[in-house]
């Protein structure tokens, strides 16, 4: 059973909402009785999603932001006294390219997004979490962030990043009324984070997915992400590692071809 969120801590915030996992955690959440704040990038997607939220009896807003812009995230921050929830959805991976012909700004560009857009929201809503007396941050990351694997290099440095980052705040905020929560999940079918990484070549973005039955969804990963920041307040789900049965790690994985 799910926990109702009490009224100070009620409030839930979603980057990178305007796709994916981020669209599926907002209306999961919206549904378990949280306010959730959509950012992202694409404010005709957010803005859309939130009337749908709406529209369905649930609570949301949309705010257009760009997490690595450091200056609109802290006044972004200002609009809050306390949250509940932070989950750090942001991110993607660009190219599949080895390490020796790796596109520098891609990698640039992957870790700027991962991890420092993490950060900066994570710091700038980190004293509203704590305000709310019953604070959780969730931090989705990727088993990209627990091993690595060919052609994944920058992608994979910048989720090791991410993962690091949710281990050592949780280590140095214990003892403060805010848990640290990272989702790591393996293949997840969307219908952009391969088209993306891929530069938009749908048939490269078809492969990766290639006679794997039953990839997980977006919901599948919003509905744990839910499950996870709905535990009692004692309970942290430190990490959480997703995967399709068909997935044994990230270099394992059954094809039905």
């Amino acid at each position: 059973m799910a926990t109702a969120p009490s009224a100070a801590s009620r409030i839930a915030i979603v980057t990178g909402a305007s796709s994916g996992i981020g669209a599926a955690t907002a209306r999961q959440l919206a549904a378990a009785g949280y306010r959730v704040v959509l950012t992202a990038r694409r404010k005709d997607r957010i803005e859309a999603l939130a009337e749908e939220i709406n529209a369905a009896g649930h609570s949301a807003a949309a705010y257009q932001l760009d997490v690595t812009d450091r200056a609109a995230v802290d006044e972004f921050a200002t609009a809050f006294q306390t949250i509940g929830v932070l989950v750090n959805n942001a991110g993607g991976a660009l190219g599949a390219d080895p390490v020796a012909t790796g596109d520098p700004a891609d990698w640039r560009t992957m870790y700027e997004t991962n991890v420092i857009g993490t950060l900066n929201v994570t710091q700038a809503l980190l004293p509203k979490l704590e305000a709310s007396g019953d604070g959780t941050v969730v931090v989705v990351s990727s088993t990209a962030g627990l091993g690595t694997y060919e052609g994944g290099a920058g992608y994979v440095a910048a989720k090791h990043g991410e993962h690091v980052l949710a281990e050592t705040l949780r280590l140095e905020i214990v003892g403060r009324p805010v848990r640290v929560i990272e989702i790591a999940p393996g293949m997840v079918k969307t219908d952009e984070f391969a088209l993306t990484r891929f530069g938009g070549d749908e048939a490269k973005a078809s492969k990766v997915y290639e006679g794997v039955a039953a990839p997980l969804t977006a919901d599948d990963v919003a509905e744990t992400i839910t499950w996870a920041v709905t535990r009692p307040s004692h309970v942290n789900v430190d990490l959480l590692v997703l995967r399709p049965r068909a997935q044994a790690s990230n270099t394992k994985v059954h094809r039905e071809l």
